[in-house]
């Protein structure tokens, strides 16, 4: 994958997970809060890596 679609996935990634904390803590939901933090963390890599591939180059 290329520079922007790793950074389009992240950010992606970043919304639902937010999404899903917000529902998780609205209704109790512990798991699905900590899904949701999960994701976003997994999109804030997905961000750097994207990043990082824009400083080398998409070779990588």
């Amino acid at each position: 994958m290329g520079e922007l679609t790793d950074k389009i996935k992240g950010n992606v990634n970043e919304a639902i997970g937010k999404a899903k904390e917000a529902i998780g803590n609205h209704t109790d939901n512990a798991d699905l809060a900590a899904e949701g933090k999960a994701q976003q963390v997994e999109g804030k890599g997905e961000q750097v890596k994207g990043k990082v591939k824009g400083a080398l180059g998409d070779d990588i």
